[in-house]
């Protein structure tokens, strides 16, 4: 296996990561003002990602980080393509970040709600974008032979999202963020939290379920066997995921968690490897497309970042499985009474 192909299959480990990781959390803020029924839930809700969400953060500089240094071509168009979204992504990503770090710091009730309002409502806007601009990945940009997008202004730069597959997009990313952030609430909170949780988990995985039987009742006798395949694993996985939230257990919401992140993670790995070696499709020619080789840096740079990264992704993996395990006991969403 050569590098090239090495450091593409870690650039959509870095994808995958940031996707799950921040898949919960996104999931949480848009549930906690949802779910928890009077402040102390809803702090108790925030409580669970609190130790978390600004080191799950830290995979989409990964991710973009290892992109420029590996495949700094991909990275232009990319970026260059769908930048006004990507600003609009990490202006939302601040906004997520001060709602969390000042929800606590004044004491007052109206505060606290409108810092649950922003939080929610910026982690909506980061997934339902995330969503959109997934789909330009296999899709592709209006990519000329120069490996530019051509074009300029907002039809160069927000066109793309702007598309009936954009919005499905969008919507499928923003039911997988509930669906992982109601499991993760089931799975790290006690009392009534945690039964909602375990409901909305049940309910939402049985909807998807719903949904992909009727995809593959509808792709497999047109003749797309393919996703009809898929959309019967989506259905069987969101199956198990129902089934295992039935009953409030500490295994079967770990093992509904777990299902859940696998999905996601599937889900991630197909949007990235949907079209081979060709990392950016031309909308304009397919001869233009961007591969995996052309798009690469020179052997010696990925040598050089190959031994940097030998240090460095094994440590924050060793990091965040730490953390993850020093905080693993479950927040307590019931009152206690004196």
């Amino acid at each position: 296996m050569d590098l090239v192909t090495v450091w593409y299959g870690l650039v959509v480990l870095c994808w995958v990561l940031f996707f799950v990781l921040e898949g919960f959390d996104f999931g949480v803020g848009l549930l906690s003002p949802l779910l928890g029924r009077d402040e102390h839930e809803r702090a108790a809700a925030v409580r669970t990602i609190g130790p978390f969400w600004d080191g799950n953060e830290v995979w989409l500089v990964a991710a973009i980080g290892v992109t420029f240094a590996a495949f700094p071509a991909w990275y232009a168009a990319l970026l260059s393509g769908l930048y006004l979204p990507m600003v609009a992504i990490l202006l939302l990503l601040a906004g997520r970040g001060v709602a969390l770090e000042f929800r606590g710091k004044h004491d007052d009730p109206r505060w606290r709600r409108r810092c649950d309002a922003v939080l929610a409502g910026c982690s909506a806007g980061v997934v339902l974008l995330w969503g959109a601009v997934l789909t330009v990945f296999v899709r592709g940009l209006a990519l000329g032979a120069d490996g530019e997008v051509v074009g300029g202004g907002l039809r160069r730069t927000v066109a793309p999202l702007l598309t009936p597959v954009a919005g499905l997009g969008a919507l499928l990313a923003l039911g997988m963020a509930v669906l992982l952030g109601a499991a993760f609430l089931a799975l790290r909170t006690t009392g009534p939290l945690r039964a909602r949780a375990g409901r909305l988990t049940r309910r939402v995985a049985t909807g998807g379920a719903a949904a992909g039987l009727v995809v593959a009742l509808v792709a497999a006798p047109a003749g797309a066997t393919v996703t009809a395949v898929v959309a019967l694993a989506v259905a069987g996985a969101l199956t198990g995921i129902a089934v295992l939230a039935r009953r409030p257990a500490a295994g079967r919401e770990a093992l509904a968690f777990g299902l859940t992140t696998a999905v996601v993670a599937a889900a991630v790995v197909a949007v990235l490897t949907a079209n081979g070696t060709v990392v950016l499709p031309s909308t304009l020619n397919p001869a233009w497309s961007l591969t995996m080789d052309g798009t690469a840096a020179a052997d010696s740079a990925l040598r050089v970042i190959s031994a940097a990264g030998l240090v460095v992704l094994p440590g924050v993996l060793v990091y965040q499985a730490w953390s993850y395990r020093v905080f693993r006991q479950r927040v307590a969403s019931d009152r206690i009474t004196t």
